[in-house]
This record gives structure tokens, sequence and C-alpha cells, in this order.
């Protein structure tokens, strides 16, 4: 989800769900610990429960790292051992460490040392040729063995060489029996399944196995969809349309363009809101066209909003 889950998609998706844990784009340590930390890993209190996600393989900065999220406020620091890009694997982290697991336990362990919030990871079930269930089993066995007791798992092998990252979502086949296997093998760990997850009704099926549920671009592309999952599936009374969600919204869009921050960086997460809704087509055409120019505020929303509004059928 580089480029996608920002601060803003974070305080978007969090008026959506207050209920959902939040990740963050994931940031390399190195970047942590030298860059500029307020944009890269800045975040608003409202974004809570939140975990930032973390590249890297050298135990010492990993856990420097570590340590700046928890004293930032992060409630969770996450491992990522998934990612499959070549910008990620020249820097020998993402999926290619899950030829390395005991690189990640190291990480693992150093982490934890220092710092008292959750350290989990997420990964593949395997990469390139590797064998599926001997990678999977032995990496979070050695993973666990350090002291990491959540996993969220992608149930798909990340092919290195030869697919982009997209394919890597959609090519490789998914395994969810594989990682039933090991949460059958590992009652003790937290398992948490991610990939091809695109409805609540399979969120649904897969907690009668797993202990958690990952959606990533299903929840990006139908942000509405995020406004159901409090009431499907943590039982709370009521889902948030996306009505509510825009008003709930604004003050959080108002007081970012108070500081500068154009209309666009909000606006862009939020143009699936009504996909398959008349109006549609236009709310995303005029938030796309009108929001990326100077000077545009909530009117430009409001504009958008109309179009929505004019095509609700009468009640």
């Amino acid at each position: 989800m580089m480029d996608w889950t920002d601060r803003h998609c974070r305080a978007f998706h969090r008026v959506l769900s207050r209920r959902a844990l939040l990740w963050t784009e994931m940031v390399t340590a190195d970047a942590v610990i030298h860059g500029d930390r307020d944009r890269l890993i800045g975040f608003s209190e409202a974004e809570h429960p939140l975990v930032l996600q973390l590249g890297g393989n050298e135990p010492d900065k990993m856990a420097e790292a570590a340590q700046i999220a928890e004293g930032f406020g992060y409630d969770e620091v996450n491992i990522n051992c998934g990612c499959p890009s070549d910008r990620v694997q020249s820097g020998a982290f993402g999926a290619i460490l899950m030829r390395y697991p005991q690189t990640v336990a190291a990480c693992v362990a150093a982490m934890r040392r220092v710092v008292s919030i959750p350290v989990t990871v997420k990964c593949r079930i395997a990469i390139d040729e590797d064998p599926p269930r001997e990678t999977l089993f032995a990496f979070i066995d050695q993973v666990a063995d350090a002291g990491c007791d959540v996993f969220t798992v992608h149930a798909r092998k990340a092919w290195l060489k030869g697919l982009s990252p997209k394919e890597n979502r959609e090519i490789p086949p998914l395994n969810y029996d594989l990682v039933a296997e090991l949460k059958a093998a590992r009652p003790d760990l937290t398992l948490i399944l991610n990939g091809g997850i695109k409805t609540l009704s399979a969120c649904t099926h897969h907690l009668e196995t797993f202990d958690g549920v990952m959606l990533g671009r299903a929840a990006y592309q139908d942000p509405a969809l995020l406004g159901q999952v409090d009431r499907d599936l943590f039982g709370d009374a009521d889902r948030v349309s996306p009505f509510q969600a825009i008003d709930r919204f604004r003050p959080y869009i108002q007081a970012q363009l108070d500081q500068g921050v154009r209309l666009s960086a909000m606006t862009r997460h939020m143009l699936g809101l009504f996909n398959g809704k008349p109006g549609a087509r236009a709310w995303r055409r005029t938030l796309s066209e009108k929001a990326p120019k100077p000077g545009a505020d909530l009117t430009v929303v409001d504009e958008a909003l109309a179009h929505v509004h004019a095509r609700e059928p009468a009640i």
C-alpha cells in the first residue's frame, strides 16, 4: 500500500471504522532514524489503534526505529517480510526475508528488548520455487521462538523475478488451507489472514478459522465497506454511511487546509466512496478535476456531493 495509506487516508478510514486496526505504509528503519520523522511517521491521535510497518534487516536499526515508533505513540510495530518490489529487494528486506528467518528472529528479539508495544510480523507463505509448507512453518517457528506471537500471512507465494508487485497480488494462487493448517498446528499464535479477501461475508467466513483478517485494496477502493465493519464484524449497532463519513471528515479536511495542505491530498482517498451508486462517476470526476487546483476548498466536496444527492432514490 505504498503511496496509498498515508496519514490522510488513515484519518479518513478512521471516520468509517473506529474498531479496525489501521496500518501505515512501509517505512524503512533508516528513514525513521535519519529522515523527517514528522513527515514520514507523523499521525493524528484520531488514527488509533495504529501500526507502524517497518522495513529492514539490521537488528540494531530495527530496534532503534521501534523505540522511535513507541515514542511517537504507535500501538504496534510490524516487520514487513512480504513486499516483493524490486526497490525493497535491493535493500534485502521485504519478502526476501522469508529465506532468512534467523535474521527476522534477531530483529524481533532486539526490538522486543527495547519496547513494550507488540512487535509483529507480516509475511508470505514462501517465495519463488521454495516449498510453501516447509518454508512457512520453519519461518513462523523460528520467528515465534524469538518472541513474536502475532503474524499476518498473505496466503500467496511472492515471485521475486518475473512478476510485478501488482501481479504478485493476483497471479500466485491463494492457499488459505495452508495457513489454516498452520493455525491448527500453532493455536498459541495469533494468525491474521491476508490476500484476496474482498467482502465482509468472506471476512466472517475466515474468522471462523483465523484470529483476524486484513483488507488492503478492497477497503481502499471501496471505502464504504469499512463503514460496515464495526456493525458486521464487531457487533456494534450501526454502520457509518458514506454521507456520515464525509460529515465526520470535514473538520479534519478544514484543519489540513488551514495548514496549507492541498484538498486533493485528502480527497484522492475518497474517490471510491460511492462506487456502484448513482452519481459516483460525477463525484469522482469533480474531485479529480477540481480538488488539485490551488485554493480548492470544501466547496469542491460539496459540489461533488451534490451529484450523488441529486441521484439518491426518493423514499
